[in-house]
């Protein structure tokens, strides 16, 4: 019976004040001569842990962030999901038994970037948040395909536990459709967007408008308790 070992690799997705999607990348030396390769964070799982609670442990022990809320949403067990040759020199350096197989559980996180200061430890020499047009190809193991299949997730479902991480608790339809227009990577009808979230019923209207802007005050929203 072949080994199996079981890790966690975390795609944690934030935007900048350009709002600009970044995605959190951590480097990691792969030899003795400093040679490097990107990576999303992650690590194996302990014997006892819980799933959840593993791929909070992993975040916080590479990159210092806590207190995020993680959704699990892809499994990937390709049995040759590292034994690429450029994975070799890393496992050697870190695993005891770097030929056994692995499979990860993808978690996926939105946060405000400005709330969430990385700082590397543990095997990680850096963490950085790169825009994602300009993430390399050669992240290790298979994470650029983790990190394209967390993107599809979040495109596909439109997750609003995700999402409202990223509005302030009280928002414009505006704001929810600038943001639904990054992540989508499109642009949105704006009769259409506001019809389409008129149906959702754990985003509530409330009694109050904007403050200080120059235009008409908008109404503000809010997600219900639901959320």
């Amino acid at each position: 019976m072949t080994p199996l070992n079981l890790s966690i690799d975390c795609v944690i997705l934030g935007f900048d004040e350009d709002q600009k999607l970044k995605v959190l990348l951590i480097k990691k030396f792969i030899n003795d001569k400093n040679d490097f390769q990107f990576a999303l964070p992650g690590d194996l799982v302990k014997p006892k842990e819980d799933l959840l609670s593993g791929g909070k442990r992993i975040l916080k022990s590479l990159t210092s962030l806590e207190k995020i809320y993680l959704k699990q949403f892809y499994t990937f067990g390709d049995p040759d999901r590292t034994k690429q040759k450029k994975d070799q020199s890393w496992l050697k350096m870190y695993r005891k038994k770097p030929n056994e197989r692995v499979v990860t559980v993808g978690y996926i996180a939105l946060v405000k970037m400005e709330e969430y200061i990385p700082h590397a430890s543990s095997f990680a020499v850096d963490a950085e948040w790169i825009e994602l047009s300009k993430v390399s190809k050669d992240l290790a193991f298979d994470h650029n395909e983790i990190l394209n299949e967390g993107i599809r997730y979040l495109r596909d479902q439109i997750d609003h536990q995700l999402i409202s991480n990223l509005l302030p608790s009280k928002f414009t339809l505006s704001q929810l459709q600038k943001l639904y227009e990054i992540l989508l990577d499109e642009k949105l009808d704006k009769r259409n967007f506001r019809k389409n979230i008129s149906k959702i019923n754990i985003i509530k209207k409330t009694s109050e408008k904007q403050e200080g802007v120059p235009h008409k005050p908008a109404y503000l929203y809010t997600y219900g308790d639901k959320i």
